[in-house]
């Protein structure tokens, strides 16, 4: 009886070895058995995400079970603590259960010193402060670097938006420019026509206008007071073409016919090198007309009021032979032009070349030079500035201005016609100057004074033109009032001032035949 008592004792002890060595083994291999709720919480999100969990139960079975789990998954399993003794036989149990726990202690102790830290799931009891010290340290990093690649990203973007802009302006090159919609002639009326100075104040209107009319347009500029700007709606059109050269040099060229309006026109500017001034009024006008002789056409020169000088007839007719200081500060002009005109006659005479000879009187309008130095621009910049309108002399000299499309009509019937004298181009419409400033500061509304400066050495007192040589023989008279006129100008003037870049392009708005009969 004592024999089977110990042998079932024995047994019993064996049995419970086998449990718990079969508890131990399926901890070890299914480590997500038994989770500690120590190392873990569930309920918090903030210790353990929750898209956390797999890569966790990934890296623990890799690493094997932690102590912890072999601990809990055995209490977890029997539910209750296991008694160390089967009715108090402790010797016979001791080699049984308490050497298997004997051994749970004995792996602790050993695991201890290479256990290492979970990823996120740290022990509840001090990892946390310490997880989020290290996050913090991290984030300061983090923000260097982010910041760093938030400069590189804008710069990067910077650069890709200037490519871009390249890329614009190389497409908006190759589309075929809008021109305005021009008359279309056959070969037969189409003229190739030379405008030398087409690039000036008055040579791009007449540009304007031929083009319009549907002929082909050569323009002769060396750029001394003309602009490239005044024409550059035309440029790339198939009946217009710019050639940058000086007429004082021969021009060997095939046309119809040629306006000659190389020349400073304003006191300033053919001031500044009187003798350029001379040399483009008898070389030029000699290059002009020996181009006229050897291709046959018919030319045009554009000749000035300044060729009577300060007159003594008023007001002055064609017949009217001048009044001028051959040796004074204007004379560069005045006897260049006098000669233009005796070299023009003498071509007619001797070579049979057909002339035209224009005398222009003071003429205002868009795209004259705003440092000119003429009356219209000094006034209509001041007052547009808010500036003192200056009067040079006493205000009662007199001029008469004509708008100029009034000029460009008058130039076209002239050469159109079969005249031959010299005709006066100008508005007969008298104005001093005192008043002349007086309307200006009205139509700009600003509150500029009138002050008087020292008067210009020879500046004519009277001007006037006697125009009825060009009613009688070609037509012609000025058409639009003057307060229209300086209304355009001063609308240009202003956009000049405001303008800050190249790329605000002049804009060419054509006037209808509709629109000119009006007028």
């Amino acid at each position: 009886m004592v024999f089977s008592k110990r042998k079932m004792k024995q047994f019993l002890a064996f049995g419970v070895t086998i449990v718990l060595v079969i508890c131990l083994y399926k901890s070890w291999g299914s480590p997500t058995n038994g989770i500690s709720h120590y190392a873990y919480d569930d309920g918090d999100n903030g210790v353990i995400g929750a898209e956390d969990n797999a890569a966790i139960d990934q890296e623990n079975r890799q690493v094997g079970p932690s102590p912890e789990r072999l601990v809990l998954s055995l209490a977890d399993r029997n539910g209750q603590k296991h008694p160390n003794t089967i009715d108090g036989a402790s010797n016979e149990a001791a080699t049984g259960p308490q050497a298997v726990l004997h051994d749970v202690e004995r792996v602790l102790t050993q695991s201890k010193p290479q256990q290492r830290p979970l990823r996120k799931g740290r022990l509840v009891t001090g990892g946390f402060q310490n997880r989020h010290h290290e996050q913090t340290h991290n984030g300061l990093e983090l923000d260097d670097a982010d910041r760093e690649s938030r400069l590189n990203e804008l710069h990067e973007a910077k650069r890709q938006i200037l490519e871009l802009e390249r890329k614009i302006q190389e497409l908006e090159g190759r589309i075929p420019r809008k021109y305005p919609d021009v008359t279309f002639l056959n070969y037969k009326n189409r003229k190739r026509i030379l405008i030398t100075g087409g690039a000036g104040f008055v040579g791009s209107h007449l540009v304007d206008y031929l083009m319009m009319q549907g002929h082909e347009v050569i323009v002769a500029d060396n750029f001394f007071t003309g602009r490239k700007r005044n024409v550059e709606h035309w440029l790339g059109h198939e009946n217009f073409e710019l050639i940058h050269h000086d007429i004082v040099n021969p021009l060997f060229i095939e046309v119809d016919e040629i306006y000659h309006l190389a020349s400073p026109a304003s006191p300033p500017h053919y001031m500044y090198n009187p003798v350029k001034t001379i040399k483009t009024n008898t070389l030029g006008t000699i290059n002009v007309l020996g181009l006229a002789k050897r291709v046959g056409a018919k030319v045009l020169i554009a000749s000035t009021s300044e060729v009577y000088g300060d007159p003594d007839v008023h007001p002055q007719p064609e017949t009217y032979w001048g009044h001028v200081n051959p040796i004074g500060p204007r004379a560069c002009y005045d006897e260049g032009k006098r000669v233009s005109e005796t070299l023009s006659y003498a071509y007619a005479k001797q070579e049979k070349v057909n002339v035209r000879v224009a005398r222009i009187f003071n003429t205002y309008g868009p795209r004259m030079h705003m440092n000119d130095g003429r009356v219209v621009s000094n006034f209509i910049i001041q007052a547009l500035q808010n500036q003192s309108i200056t009067i040079y002399g006493s205000g009662r000299q007199t001029r008469s201005f004509q708008y100029v499309s009034d000029l460009v009509d008058g130039l076209v019937s002239l050469m159109a016609s079969n005249y031959t004298q010299p005709v006066n181009l100008g508005n007969p419409v008298e104005r001093t100057i005192q008043e002349f400033a007086e309307i200006i500061r009205d139509l700009v509304g600003c509150k500029s004074k009138i002050i008087e400066l020292p008067a210009v050495e020879d500046d004519p007192q009277r001007r006037k033109p006697d125009i009825s040589r060009a009613k009688k023989n070609i037509n012609w008279e000025p058409r639009v009032p003057l307060q229209e006129g300086l209304m355009k100008t001063i609308d240009y003037f202003r956009k000049e001032l405001a303008r800050s870049n190249h790329s605000q392009r002049n804009i060419f708005v054509p006037e209808t035949t509709e629109f000119r009969s009006l007028l």
